[in-house]
C-alpha cells in the first residue's frame, strides 16, 4: 500500500508493518508499512530541492496556492471530519468543529505573517532600511493523535506561507487523517517537493529528526518526546525547535456563586475531546469553605449529564472515546493506583466495555494522597483539591513543572488579579474554560510545557527568521571621513 508521498508522487514503505484500529470497535482500519531510511532519506531530499525554488517563489504566488487549498478542505470537509472521527474517536460534531478549524486556519496564518513577518522599508535620506524574513529550510512537522488534522495544519500552513518545504509524520494512531490532509494539499497544486509526508511510530520520528540535512522541527505531543527532541538538539542552535508539550493545568474555584455556570464550564474545561486536549484542566482546586462545597456537590452531580458514546451510536454525544485501548487502559490503571493511594471516590470513571476505548468522565478527591507524581493524565479524569484559603489554592496551582493553561472561577476582581498576577501559565482565563483558545491569539506554555516558542497566531514567529538591511544603489565615499581616516 502506498502510504509516503514526495517528489510529487506515492510510494510504498518499506519499514515496518504498521496497522492502526479504530477506538470505537477495535477494527483494523489501516495498515500500510512505516518508512524506512530510504524513504526518509528520499522525503527528506524532496523536501531540500523543491526548497530551491518554493522559497523563491513570490509570497502572493504562494499564498494563492495556500488559499487554493484553503478551497479544498472546504470541498472535503465532510469526508475530513467522517475521517477524523473514525481515526480518533470523536463525536461528529465535534470532528466536524476541528474540519472547520482547518479551512479558518488559513486566514489566521496569512494575517499573521502579514503583521508579524512581513516587510518593511524605509527610504531615508542617505540609504534605505528594510526588514525582510527569511524561511528556515526544511521542516519536520510531527503531529499529535487528538487534533490529528488541525494541529499539524497549524504548522504546516504558516511553515508553507514562509517558504519553507515539509516533511510531515502523523501520529501512528492516526494515519488516515495525516493521508488525507496531504492528500488535500497535492490536490491543490503545491509543486513539487513542497510537501511530503512519511508514516511510522517512533522510529520513523527519530530518524526524521536525526537527519543532518533538516532545518528545524515543529512538534506538539507529549512532554516525554519534547524532552528528548530537546535533548538531541542541545549545541545545534541553527536548527529550529518549537515544543507544544502537556500540562497538568490548574482550575481554581473560590468566591463563585453561580454554581451552574461554573459546573459548565468546568466540564468544558476537563471534559471535552474526551479530556484529551492539552489545555484541559487536570487538577481543580477548591477553596475549603461552605460555597466550595456547594459547588463540588453541583458538579458531582452535573457529571451525570454528560453523555458518552460510540460515534456511531451517538454523534452528538458530548465524548467519545479516547483514541486506543491502550491509552483507555493506562488511564484505568492510574485511576485504580490513586484510589489505591488514597483518593475519594467523588465520580469513578467507568469503562462500559474492554472491546473499545470509551470511558465516562472521573472526579478523585486526592487531596488525600501522598506524594501524586506531577504527570499529565490525558483522558477524562479531574483530580480535585481542597485548599485553606486562596494564597494556598494560588500555591497548590503554582505547584508544577508545567505552565501551560490555568484559569480561575470568581465573581470577586480582587481574587482575580491576585491569582492573575502570580500564576504561572501562557493562557489564563477567568469565568471561562481552559480549552478552546483563540487562533487569532498565541498559544503555548512555560516550564515543561514549551520552549517558549508559542504557536497558533504566533507560528510566524518560528517559521522564519528576520533579515536586517541597509541598503544604497551604489556605494559612495562621505564627505567628512571622520577622525583617523585619510583616503
Amino acid at each position: 500500500m502506498k502510504t509516503h508521498f514526495y517528489d510529487n508522487a506515492w510510494h510504498a514503505g518499506t519499514g515496518a508493518e504498521l496497522s492502526a484500529t479504530s477506538s470505537t470497535n477495535n477494527q483494523e482500519i489501516w495498515r500500510g508499512n512505516a518508512a524506512a531510511q530510504e524513504q526518509v532519506n528520499a522525503a527528506i531530499e524532496s523536501a531540500r530541492a523543491g526548497f530551491k525554488t518554493w522559497s523563491r517563489t513570490p509570497y502572493g504566488e504562494r499564498e494563492a496556492i495556500v488559499k487554493r487549498y484553503q478551497e479544498v478542505l472546504k470541498s472535503r470537509q465532510d469526508e475530513i471530519a467522517a475521517t477524523i472521527a473514525l481515526d480518533v474517536g470523536k463525536p461528529l460534531w465535534e470532528a466536524k468543529t476541528e474540519a472547520g478549524a482547518m479551512v479558518g486556519k488559513i486566514d489566521l496564518s496569512i494575517s499573521s505573517y502579514q503583521q508579524r513577518t512581513g516587510t518593511n522599508v524605509q527610504e531615508g535620506a542617505a540609504f534605505t532600511t528594510a526588514l525582510t524574513h527569511r524561511p528556515h529550510g526544511v521542516m519536520i512537522v510531527l503531529g499529535p493523535y487528538n487534533f490529528p488534522g488541525h494541529l499539524p495544519n497549524g504548522h504546516i500552513v504558516p511553515a508553507l506561507l514562509a517558504g519553507n518545504t515539509i516533511v510531515h509524520k502523523p501520529s501512528e494512531y492516526t494515519p488516515l487523517v495525516g493521508q488525507l490532509l496531504i492528500e488535500c494539499m497535492a490536490e491543490a497544486g503545491f509543486p513539487k517537493g513542497v510537501i511530503n509526508l512519511t508514516q511510522g511510530d517512533g522510529l520513523t520520528g527519530m530518524m526524521l529528526t536525526k537527519h543532518e540535512d533538516v532545518d528545524g522541527v515543529l512538534f506538539t505531543g507529549s512532554t516525554r518526546t519534547g524532552i528528548a527532541l530537546h535533548k538531541q538538539f542541545a549545541g545545534q542552535p541553527g536548527k529550529m525547535l518549537a515544543l507544544e508539550m502537556g500540562g497538568n493545568n490548574p482550575l481554581i474555584v473560590y468566591q463563585n456563586k453561580d454554581h451552574k455556570a461554573a459546573v459548565y464550564h468546568t466540564i468544558q474545561s476537563a471534559f471535552i475531546t474526551s479530556g484529551q486536549r492539552c489545555t484541559c484542566s487536570r487538577r481543580l482546586i477548591v477553596v475549603d469553605d461552605a460555597q466550595g462545597h456547594a459547588y463540588v456537590d453541583a458538579l458531582t452531580k452535573g457529571l451525570s449529564g454528560i453523555t458518552a458514546a460510540l460515534p456511531q451510536d451517538n454523534g452528538n454525544a458530548f465524548m467519545g472515546p479516547v483514541v486506543h485501548n491502550r491509552i483507555a487502559d493506562q488511564l484505568m490503571i492510574a485511576q485504580d493506583s490513586l484510589i489505591k493511594g488514597g483518593a475519594k471516590e467523588l465520580v469513578r470513571m467507568q469503562r462500559p466495555s474492554n472491546d473499545y476505548a470509551l470511558l465516562t468522565p472521573g472526579l478523585l478527591d486526592v487531596s488525600a494522597v501522598p506524594d501524586i507524581e506531577d504527570e499529565e493524565l490525558f483522558g477524562p479524569m479531574l483530580q480535585l483539591y481542597w485548599a485553606n484559603d486562596l494564597d494556598h489554592a494560588i500555591d497548590m496551582a503554582n505547584d508544577t513543572r508545567f505552565g501551560l493553561s490555568a484559569g480561575m472561577f470568581t465573581d470577586n476582581d480582587d481574587s482575580w488579579n491576585e491569582f492573575y498576577t502570580r500564576i504561572r501559565a501562557g493562557i489564563v482565563n477567568r469565568n471561562r474554560p481552559l480549552t478552546g483558545a483563540s487562533g487569532g491569539a498565541p498559544f503555548g506554555g512555560v516550564g515543561m510545557s514549551g520552549n517558549h516558542r508559542a504557536s497558533a497566531f504566533y507560528a510566524a514567529d518560528y517559521c522564519a527568521y528576520p533579515m536586517a538591511s541597509m541598503l544604497d544603489s551604489v556605494a559612495t565615499v562621505p564627505e567628512n571621513l571622520g577622525p583617523g581616516l585619510l583616503l
